[in-house]
């Protein structure tokens, strides 16, 4: 597996890599500037389950507001900088825990130097990213237009110009808003690096395309044990990123914890409004620290079964439903009270 053989990387008090499990990322959508937009968005990614975060730094203004930003939050603060060395400084300077940069458009060497050297003193790891959208002339050149093979390259060469400099605490990052091409880039570059991989769709889409495009090439590339730290990237509210990974991983079996909700489809056979009782019961579950499984199901032919492989389960029938647990009947209650009754149960959980 790569991901068991990555170096590790600590990111404030979140060690990637080197088999350490899959980080979920998201980034804010707040003009950094505004710091209590900024935290209060920050705090509700963390409540859904966010580990790092990473804030747009295009202005000194935003570097500053880094330092009160971290003040407030509880988990690593990624600066996100382009164009302007300065800003990356700045960024270390106000207590960002790691920074973005892609070294081709920060300067040249001189500048890629001077942001060495202040990672370095306070030993910031830096993420060297690469998207296809972003890929350098000559490389569109050499490898004739955006590929995966010129993708990697590109991340190379910046990784390599780092590396000249002196410093090695680095996070490679390389997307592509192209599936196929992105699984296959990370495959490829998996082969040339050791240093730890955060992987994700880029501009994947709204919440529905971007989550279903997302989850086919995240699947692709995890699955191979590639990747140690995951960003879903939606047109949307954030925290819909963070649902969405934390949904991927757990389906791909790389990560434990949560509710993991399973539903029937419905039928003509459905007698009950399980479409809204099954949005109902996804909601409640949120808010529980609980590994469990609980399964909402609609008539008779596969509800019972379902339910009972379930550790809760509700299964429909005519105004009413049964309740499981463990594989039991607990009991027949109307539909009106299922949801109530569920709550009652994961409240009191053992």
């Amino acid at each position: 597996m790569y991901r068991e053989k990555t170096k590790e990387v600590r990111i404030g008090d979140v060690a990637i890599g080197g088999g350490n499990p899959i980080r979920i990322q998201s980034m804010t959508n707040t003009a950094t500037g505004d710091v209590n937009a900024t935290v209060r968005q920050i705090l509700q990614l963390e409540k859904a389950g966010c580990e790092i975060i990473r804030c747009t730094v295009p202005t000194m203004e935003e570097a500053r507001a880094l330092g009160e930003i971290k003040k407030q939050i509880h988990i690593p603060l990624v600066a996100d900088i382009h164009f302007d060395y300065k800003l990356a400084v700045a960024a270390i300077e106000n207590g960002a825990d790691k920074i973005r940069i892609n070294p081709g458009n920060i300067g040249g060497a001189d500048k890629v130097r001077e942001v060495v050297k202040a990672a370095s003193e306070r030993k910031i790891p830096i993420r060297v990213g690469v998207n296809g959208g972003s890929l350098e002339k000559r490389f569109l050149e050499q490898y004739g237009g955006v590929t995966s093979e010129g993708i990697v390259e590109s991340a190379l060469d910046k990784v390599h110009m780092i590396e000249e400099a002196g410093y090695d605490n680095l996070v490679i990052s390389i997307k592509s808003s192209d599936v196929r091409m992105c699984v296959k880039a990370h495959e490829i570059l998996a082969k040339r690096t050791h240093y730890p991989l955060h992987v994700g769709i880029t501009e994947a889409g709204t919440v529905l395309s971007g989550s279903i495009k997302s989850a086919i090439g995240l699947a692709l590339i995890l699955d191979q044990g590639i990747g140690d730290t995951v960003r879903v990237s939606l047109t949307g509210d954030p925290v819909e990123e963070v649902r969405a990974a934390r949904l991927i991983l757990r389906t791909l079996g790389l990560r434990k914890g949560g509710i993991e909700v399973v539903s029937c489809p419905t039928c003509g056979r459905t007698r009950i409004d399980l479409i809204g009782l099954a949005s109902q019961v996804e909601k409640l579950v949120e808010d529980y620290p609980l590994d469990l499984k609980v399964a909402v199901m609609g008539c008779v032919v596969n509800g019972p079964g379902e339910a009972r492989e379930a550790d809760l389960g509700i299964a429909g029938g005519q105004g009413e439903g049964l309740l499981f647990r463990k594989g039991e009947i607990i009991r027949k209650l109307p539909e009106d009270q299922l949801l109530a009754a569920l709550k009652d149960e994961l409240d009191h959980w053992r």
